[in-house]
């Protein structure tokens, strides 16, 4: 997903496939949910309510598998609160369905609903997300 990679593959490889990357794109939605967390735990704050989300970042960053007991809890209370992070949370693990699509025509519907679900969240990380898959998309 970077433009010098990607322009260089243009250049060399004109008949290549564009594909997303796992990695990155689970980095750019851990990277949204980290930044809706931080923004939320400050407002909260400033409002003098209780910080839920205080060591909660490994609960929403890892795949549900990996947590640990404990994370598991924590994230089971979490699920339990109307916030802002926990909906961005639910966005990025509705977006792991994507990778299971064997279908190029269904994961990209899924992928244009996705998005467009994100687009609607008022969660500009998110959607800063949704944009640059929305872009790569395009230019592939």
């Amino acid at each position: 997903m970077w433009k010098p990679y990607l322009k260089l593959i243009a250049l060399r490889a004109q008949n290549a496939l564009n594909i997303l990357d796992r990695f990155h794109i689970a980095q750019k939605l851990g990277n949204a949910i980290d930044d809706v967390r931080t923004a939320e735990t400050k407002e909260l704050k400033r409002k003098g309510k209780q910080v839920v989300l205080k060591n909660s970042r490994w609960c929403l960053l890892k795949s549900p598998e990996n947590l640990t007991d404990n994370q598991k809890v924590t994230l089971k209370d979490l699920l339990r609160c109307n916030l802002k992070t926990i909906r961005a949370y639910l966005l990025k693990e509705d977006f792991q369905n994507f990778w299971d699509y064997a279908s190029a025509a269904w994961a990209s519907k899924f992928m244009d609903q996705w998005c467009t679900q994100v687009m609607r969240s008022k969660l500009e990380p998110m959607k800063k997300v949704a944009k640059t898959i929305r872009a790569h998309k395009h230019s592939s």
